[in-house]
């Protein structure tokens, strides 16, 4: 399938790959792929800026969902069971750094600005102190996880939104996949994260997909 995808779709799947990368995340869902979508100078995400999908919206709401960045990264990739085994409850944890250095310590604690390392050594350092073992092996727990290299998964709904964009190639008789057929399959999406964002963002599916079928009626 993927030999039939135009140089703006193959974008979009990389570009996907990349938020997905750098948002500290282990998985492509489609939240990234509407992310890249909404990125791209494709008329489709001209489409989709226009009524409100804009990049800066879908990562707020990816970021409000999923966690941001590397602190999602930090939780979500300890072993709950493991660490409780050995006296750590990661909720306690969160809720200590959360009382001790405010609500959004987690998120001024991502990489990238010049306050993150100073305010994440903190945090950290209250959980290191959670484990209460050897120095070496406090160290591996409280140190920040590298951002997910190499091959990165696609979700059981992304690899689904894949297949619905042939779909809708097939059913327009495009003897390919492009950017436009990627983002429509995006936003006829009935579940995963892809409805909530719309439906926060203040926009409707099918709203999305006339103007999306607009631009393209205009641009041929």
């Amino acid at each position: 399938m993927f030999e039939r995808f135009t140089a703006g779709a193959r974008a979009v799947v990389v570009q996907a790959q990349e938020h997905a990368r750098r948002l500290g995340h282990g998985y492509i869902g489609c939240e990234h792929l509407l992310l890249a979508a909404a990125s791209t100078g494709e008329p489709a995400g001209a489409a989709l800026r226009e009524r409100g999908v804009t990049p800066e919206g879908v990562e707020a709401e990816i970021v409000r969902r999923a966690g941001p960045g590397q602190a999602a990264g930090l939780f979500s990739a300890l072993d709950r069971d493991a660490l409780a085994s050995i006296g750590i409850d990661i909720d306690a944890v969160r809720a200590q750094i959360e009382a001790a250095f405010g609500p959004d310590a987690l998120t001024r604690g991502r990489s990238g600005t010049r306050r993150g390392p100073a305010v994440a050594r903190g945090p950290l350092a209250l959980l290191r102190r959670s484990r209460g073992g050897g120095r070496g092996r406090d160290t591996a727990v409280g140190a920040h996880p590298a951002r997910p290299t190499g091959h990165i998964p696609f979700t059981p709904h992304a690899k689904k939104s894949l297949e619905l964009s042939l779909r809708e190639a097939v059913g327009r008789h495009d003897g390919y996949i492009g950017a436009e057929h990627l983002t429509l399959a995006l936003v006829g999406m009935d579940a995963g994260a892809v409805p909530p964002i719309l439906s926060a963002l203040g926009t409707t599916q099918a709203a999305l997909r006339a103007a999306i079928l607009d631009r393209y009626r205009q641009a041929s």
